[in-house]
């Protein structure tokens, strides 16, 4: 019996000291190895490939957001279906909205939906089916022939065309069509294109300089061979707000 018993002791301090003896090598040391090196040679992507304008961080170059009207406060302005400027009031979890003239409260359903707009003097991104949440990354999951998708594209087409005073058959796919991740920090250099004039309209710009602005920021293929030519549309703004700053 008593051997039995020293057996299993020997055993079981031989799991123990092979448990942390793994903990300290696999759950320690590696960890802080892995660190140190992304740290020591991937600095800028191991802290999430930061962007900075003007000594703040204004997003990360990996990760696309929004550009939209925002009030002085920085916080985004809302419209109804109408386009009529709505304030949003939350009393204990009861949403209403009232016009910025006054009125009645309205639920979102009588404004008939509310809904930020774009910003003109901005570049803007393609769709995102989750408003750029990172924490909600994904698509819409609408197969190409589903009817609320086929829509759902023409209405964004003819926005685009509208916003940017070009024709539907310039919008390029990307600009109404969203990434499956959505959060996509790039647009074709077509959909770039079509904005420059909009974009130097807004900021008093020669479309020439703004069209160079495209141009310098445009990256080519991975390795060459892999996807197309795009433009990091954050980086683009900053670019731009540089050029001409948004007054």
């Amino acid at each position: 019996m008593a051997t039995n018993a020293s057996t299993r002791i020997r055993v079981f301090l031989a799991g123990l000291r092979a448990v942390l003896v793994l903990t300290v090598i696999v759950g320690i040391a590696y960890p802080l190895a892995m660190t140190g090196l992304a740290q020591a040679a991937f600095h800028d992507q191991a802290n999430g490939s930061k962007v900075k304008a003007d000594g703040k961080e204004v997003g990360s170059s990996l990760i696309g957001q929004s550009f939209d009207l925002v009030d002085k406060d920085g916080n985004p302005r809302l419209f109804d279906a109408d386009g009529k400027e709505v304030v949003k009031h939350d009393d204990n979890g009861t949403v209403t909205y009232t016009y910025l003239q006054g009125g009645a409260q309205l639920t979102e359903e009588q404004a008939g939906g509310v809904a930020t707009q774009p910003d003109p003097r901005w570049f803007q991104p393609r769709p995102s089916a989750s408003n750029y949440d990172g924490l909600a990354s994904g698509a819409s999951n609408y197969g190409p022939e589903n009817p609320t998708f086929v829509q759902l594209v023409k209405d964004r087409k003819k926005q685009v065309a509208e916003f940017n005073k070009v024709s539907e058959d310039q919008v390029p796919p990307d600009a109404v069509t969203a990434s499956g991740s959505g959060l996509d920090p790039h647009i074709s250099k077509a959909n770039a294109l079509i904005q420059v004039n909009r974009v130097a309209e807004q900021r008093h710009l020669d479309p020439a300089k703004v069209k160079k602005l495209v141009d310098d920021h445009v990256q080519g293929r991975i390795v060459g061979i892999l996807g197309d030519e795009r433009v990091n549309v954050l980086e683009l703004n900053i670019a731009l707000n540089k050029a001409a700053p948004a007054q």
